[in-house]
C-alpha cells in the first residue's frame, strides 16, 4: 500500500529513541472535547431513530452528548486531576464560546489544546478547510493565549491538502493517521510536519459505540494494551495514546475503569505523561540527534 505522506519503515531498521530519566514509554491523554450543533445531523448517534426515519432536532442524540460537556466532562477532570494527569484536549473551537467554562477549566489546568475544527464537521464536507483551520487556531488562541502547535481533524478526516495547509498555517503536529507507535515526520511541501501516535485501538467510540464492549474493557484493553508497548519500549520508546469522550468515558458506570486504567500505568516505573508538545519537542531533539 502506498503512503503519500510517510516514508514506510519498520520498527527494527530505525534509529533508537531514547527517552530522559530512563524512562521507556509515554503515554499521552487526549480528551476530545466537541460541539454538535443543535438542529443539525449528529455525528453518531445511541438511540435509534423511530420507525428508521431522522428526526431534526434529535434531542435524545444531542442530549446525550450535552451530558458529557455538563457533567462528563468534570467527571473526567476529577480523575486526571486526582491521578496528576496533564491532557492534551482536541477542542472545537466554537466550545469556547458554547461552553465558556468547559474552556477555562482547560486553561486553569493548563492543559494543552490543539485545534479540531471550528464543529464537529469533517474537513471534507468544509468550502473552505483553510479558513475553518485558520478560525479554529485563531479563536484557540484567543481564549487562550496560546496558538494551537497540534491538529487533529474531525473524525480523523483530511482532504488530500490538508498537511500541506497545516504547514502553512503554523501547526507542527497532527494526529489522523494512525498508523505507529513512535512519532515520524510527515512528507509534506512545506517543511517539518510530524505525526504523533493517535489510537482507534484505546479509544471510546470504536470501543464502546461500535463494538459494543462493556464498561470495564478501557481497563482490560488498555492494561493489555500497556504491557506490550511497556516490553517493546525496553529497547526503544514508544507511545501509548488514551483517547476518551466526555459523553462516552465520562459516563458513570464507565469512569472508574479508565481511573483503574490510570492508577495501573502509574504503578510501573518508567513511565512518562506527555502532552503533545512534550512528545514533539522530546522527538525533535531525538530525531535530530540519532
Amino acid at each position: 500500500m502506498s503512503n503519500p505522506r510517510a516514508q514506510y519503515s519498520s520498527p527494527m531498521s530505525r534509529p533508537v529513541l531514547t527517552l530522559p530519566h530512563n524512562a521507556r514509554l509515554v503515554v499521552w491523554f487526549v480528551l476530545n472535547v466537541e460541539e454538535w450543533v443543535f438542529g443539525s445531523t449528529v455525528a453518531r448517534s445511541v438511540l435509534p431513530a423511530p420507525q428508521g426515519v431522522s428526526i431534526i432536532p434529535d434531542v435524545p442524540n444531542y442530549s446525550w452528548h450535552d451530558y458529557g460537556m455538563r457533567v462528563g466532562f468534570w467527571r473526567i477532570k476529577e480523575v486526571l486531576d486526582r491521578r496528576g494527569v496533564t491532557a492534551t484536549i482536541s477542542l472545537n473551537a466554537s466550545v469556547c464560546e458554547s461552553y465558556p467554562e468547559v474552556a477555562q477549566a482547560m486553561v486553569d489546568a493548563n492543559w494543552e489544546i490543539m485545534g479540531h475544527g471550528f464543529v464537529q464537521r469533517p474537513l471534507p464536507l468544509e468550502n473552505d478547510e483553510r479558513t475553518v483551520i485558520r478560525r479554529t487556531n485563531s479563536m484557540i488562541a484567543s481564549f487562550t493565549g496560546r496558538s494551537p502547535r497540534g491538529w487533529m481533524g474531525p473524525g480523523l478526516a483530511e482532504t488530500y491538502d490538508t498537511p500541506d495547509i497545516l504547514m502553512e498555517e503554523g501547526i507542527e503536529y497532527v494526529c489522523d493517521w494512525v498508523n505507529d507507535d513512535q512519532p515520524y515526520v510527515m512528507n509534506t511541501k512545506y517543511g517539518r510536519l510530524v505525526s504523533l501516535p493517535y489510537t482507534v485501538e484505546m479509544n471510546d467510540i470504536p470501543m464502546y459505540m461500535v463494538q459494543h464492549h462493556r464498561s470495564p474493557e478501557i481497563y482490560e484493553r488498555g492494561r493489555d494494551q500497556f504491557d506490550t508497548l511497556y516490553r517493546e519500549a525496553e529497547t526503544s520508546a514508544r507511545v501509548m495514546c488514551i483517547a476518551v469522550h466526555p459523553y462516552i468515558s465520562g459516563a458513570p458506570h464507565r469512569i472508574k475503569y479508565l481511573d483503574m486504567l490510570l492508577e495501573y500505568i502509574a504503578s510501573h516505573e518508567g513511565v512518562l505523561m506527555w502532552t503533545g508538545g512534550q512528545i514533539l519537542d522530546w522527538f525533535n531533539t531525538a530525531s535530530a540527534s540519532a
